[in-house]
C-alpha cells in the first residue's frame, strides 16, 4: 500500500463523520440566523417610526414603505428558517436586506475586504447562502413534508428537491 492510499484511508474516516454532522451543522445555522432576525423584526415592527426615521437618514427612498418591507421581512423569513419551512427562499430575502444594510448603512466601515469580512451583516449573509446552497436540512419542515410526500431523503441528510 502506497503513502497516497494511507493518507485517503485515514482522511476517510473523519470525512464520514463530518458528512453525518451536516444536519445538525444546517440547523445551527438557521437556528442562529433567526435567532437574530426574529427578535430584529419584532422590534422593528413595533418601533417603525424609529425605524423610518433611520432609513430616511439613510437617504433610502419609500423610508416607510422599506421599513415596514424589512420589518416583515426579518420577521417572517427569520420564522420560516427557525422551522425549516421554504428554507431557500426565505433566506434570499435575509441576503438582498443584507447587502442592502452593508451598502447604506455600513459603507463608510469598510475600508478593504478584511472589513467587509468582519461585518456581521456580512455573515449573516454568508450564513443565507449555504442554507439557499444546502436547503433547510434534516431538522427541518422541508424535510418532514417531503418524507411525507415520499420523496427520498439525500444521503446527506440535507432536505433536498426544492423548497
Amino acid at each position: 500500500m502506497n503513502t497516497i492510499e494511507n493518507v485517503r484511508r485515514l482522511a476517510a474516516w473523519p470525512l464520514a463523520w463530518a458528512d453525518r454532522g451536516r444536519p445538525v451543522a444546517l440547523l445551527l445555522v438557521r437556528l442562529s440566523l433567526a435567532a437574530v432576525f426574529v427578535p430584529s423584526g419584532w422590534g422593528k415592527i413595533h418601533d417603525l417610526a424609529k425605524v423610518t426615521a433611520y432609513f430616511t437618514e439613510l437617504g433610502i427612498p419609500l423610508p416607510h414603505a422599506n421599513a415596514v418591507l424589512v420589518s416583515l421581512t426579518e420577521l417572517g423569513c427569520g420564522v420560516l428558517l427557525l422551522l425549516g419551512l421554504l428554507g431557500r427562499l426565505a433566506a434570499l430575502p435575509i441576503v438582498a436586506n443584507m447587502t442592502v444594510a452593508i451598502i447604506t448603512a455600513k459603507r463608510d466601515e469598510l475600508h478593504g475586504i478584511v472589513d467587509l469580512f468582519a461585518l456581521d451583516e456580512f455573515i449573516y449573509i454568508v450564513l443565507a447562502i449555504a442554507i439557499v446552497a444546502l436547503g433547510s436540512g434534516l431538522f427541518s419542515l422541508d424535510a418532514l413534508f417531503a418524507r411525507v410526500r415520499g420523496r427520498a431523503q439525500p444521503a446527506s441528510g440535507e432536505a433536498g428537491g426544492k423548497d
